[in-house]
């Protein structure tokens, strides 16, 4: 027996993608397979934990079999996470797979099970773990009514994103302003030539939250410069606090890492990767302020 149904993929965000590039960061898109159709999300560059915030809709896709066996044991979707060149094909980075929640035509789409909530999906390269993906996926039945009987996708729209689906309200995460602040001590020195200058970038949500250089010209008397014959490195290169609002979601469970790596620059805009680090989780990191209100009752009651 046939039935139609319309696949939704929401594929919101990706952490801790594997660095396809020598600059230590990838420019990632996500493929996603389901029957025979098959759809992508943008290329978002130079980040490796990467926020789509993107609805997949796959239309009238057949499948055959019983109601009951659609709805308890669904087709797998693949996903499958690549590296953008700009010269070539782009490079295969990891794959997951997923089932999606089903919704039967005579089914409401009311909680618990609608909306379906996001989670993370383990990403394989191989034998080797290569990052999450957080997203959902619900399979909706075409009834007799037609589409017009599917739930509405309910905003928000972003118009600078043109055909762009956002993932609908209810599913997306609430975000909440963040001020992320970064300090640093130094970074040791990648060779013994004087370098042109160094950076330093440290990325929450995908998103560069500082970027710092610092020439050969001592600032401060920790950015001075080792001498050329010193075969120890010492630190090079001294940080300042950084502040970059970003938007997080409130769940803590749901924050990206804090990416931070450290580059030498060269001559003729010449880049060498120094080294990186994730920080995996910034909870204990996070400070919230007292309550105002709280601290005033607390005194006047």
């Amino acid at each position: 027996e046939k039935q139609v149904f319309q696949l939704r993929a929401h594929m919101y965000q990706a952490r801790s993608l594997f660095a396809a590039d020598s600059s230590g960061l990838s420019d990632p898109f996500a493929r996603v397979f389901f029957i025979s159709q098959s759809q992508c999300t943008e290329v978002l560059n130079e980040t490796l934990c990467p926020t789509w915030d993107q609805l997949l809709v796959f239309d009238n896709v057949e499948l055959y079999g019983e109601a009951h066996e659609m709805r308890d044991d669904p087709p797998i979707i693949v996903i499958e996470i690549y590296d953008q060149d700009t010269v070539g094909k782009a490079d295969f980075m990891g794959r997951t797979f997923a089932k999606p929640v089903v919704k039967m035509s005579d089914e409401q789409y009311s909680p618990p099970r609608f909306p379906p909530q996001l989670e993370y999906y383990q990403i394989y390269r191989g034998n080797s773990t290569a990052g999450d993906l957080l997203a959902a996926f619900e399979l909706l039945q075409i009834g007799p009514g037609g589409k017009s009987d599917l739930p509405p996708i309910d905003g928000p729209t972003d118009m600078d994103r043109g055909p762009i689906l956002p993932v609908p309200l209810g599913i997306r995460p609430v975000l909440s302003r963040y001020r992320v602040e970064v300090k640093g001590p130094g970074a040791p020195r990648v060779s013994l030539q004087p370098p042109a200058g160094q950076q330093s970038l440290a990325m929450a949500g995908g998103r560069a939250a500082g970027t710092f250089v610092r020439g050969t010209k001592p600032r401060h008397p920790l950015s001075q410069p080792p001498s050329q014959a010193s075969p120890v490195p010492l630190p090079a290169l001294d940080i300042p606090p950084a502040f970059a609002p970003q938007d997080l979601p409130e769940n803590e469970l749901l924050h990206p890492p804090l990416n931070i790596r450290v580059v030498d620059c060269r001559a003729f805009g010449r880049y060498t990767l120094v080294g990186s680090h994730a920080v995996s989780s910034l909870r204990k990191f996070i400070y919230r302020p007292p309550d105002k209100k709280a601290q005033h009752w607390n005194m006047t009651g």
